[in-house]
């Protein structure tokens, strides 16, 4: 994993206007290059400050290949709680990089952050997703009804936890 770079803007471009990918990330407009900038440019903002946190995943190779990213979202320092996200690429899906991916980030947030708890909401059809943070040890706390919007539907949202007991 390493930070977002200024040299990312082009991929994030993409991900970010992936229609595809917005109803995971409750998206309903596209970025601009320019707002994207924006964003990079407040990535070197302490968490305390900016209450979020994104890397990006990449292989560890000689030359290594950018797989996705990951992001810490809505971190409360009070509570020591945030919210979990990650994307990975289609061609990697299914390669072991997001399983991967997310144990250093947990690791990271438990280890380096001293995050307690970290949480995630993922629609239920999105069995992956599911079976990647269980796999990880998130445990299902409940199941909302008709959550989130998806085209002309409404669909089931379950809220996962990892809690740091260590």
């Amino acid at each position: 994993m390493r930070a977002v770079e200024p040299e990312d803007i082009d991929i994030l471009y993409q991900w970010e206007n992936d229609m595809e990918l917005w109803v995971v990330s409750e998206t309903l407009t596209p970025f601009s290059k320019h707002q994207l900038k924006q964003y990079i440019k407040t990535m070197n903002l302490d968490i305390y400050q900016s209450k979020e946190l994104r890397l990006m995943i990449e292989t560890e190779e000689e030359n290594p290949q950018l797989v996705g990213m990951i992001d810490l979202f809505d971190f409360d320092p009070y509570h020591s709680r945030a919210g979990v996200g990650i994307m990975v690429k289609k061609e990697f899906e299914g390669k072991g990089c997001a399983s991967a991916g997310l144990q250093l980030f947990i690791d990271y947030c438990f280890n380096n952050l001293g995050i307690h708890q970290l949480y995630s909401s993922i629609i239920i059809s999105n069995k992956r997703s599911i079976n990647l943070f269980e796999a990880k040890g998130f445990e299902c706390s409940g199941v909302r009804k008709q959550w989130r919007k998806q085209g002309r539907e409404y669909v089931d949202e379950a809220f996962y936890q990892l809690v740091n007991n260590g």
